[in-house]
């Protein structure tokens, strides 16, 4: 199983930093449609282990950073590279839309 890290403002930095591409899931535990996401993002994390890092931030537990990266609906993935959000989805997709989007940075 892949190493899904949960972002805090204390290691986001560290985190997108890093030498992969790095989706972040923006969600939350109330929310239906990250629920359903859930899954597929975790299935892609190993599925891509290696080649992308994967990690998951509660916007309610953190606040701060959703409105740093403009996050108004969830689920929200943003793809970071070298720690600069190179894309970014809004709403549930399908497991081979998020490949697709994915495929595009790695």
């Amino acid at each position: 199983m892949a190493d899904i890290k949960q972002i805090t403002p204390e290691n986001f930095d560290s985190v997108v930093n890093g030498s992969l591409p790095v989706l972040v899931d923006f969600w939350a535990p109330w929310c239906g449609p990250c629920r359903s996401l859930s899954p597929i993002v975790d299935e892609l994390a190993d599925e891509l282990a290696g080649k992308l890092a994967v990690a998951k931030c509660n916007v309610d537990d953190n606040q701060d950073l959703a409105m740093k990266f403009g996050v108004m609906s969830i689920p929200t993935l943003i793809v970071f590279k070298n720690g600069e959000e190179v894309d970014r989805s809004v709403g549930a997709l399908p497991k081979a839309r998020l490949q697709a989007l994915l495929k595009k940075h790695l």
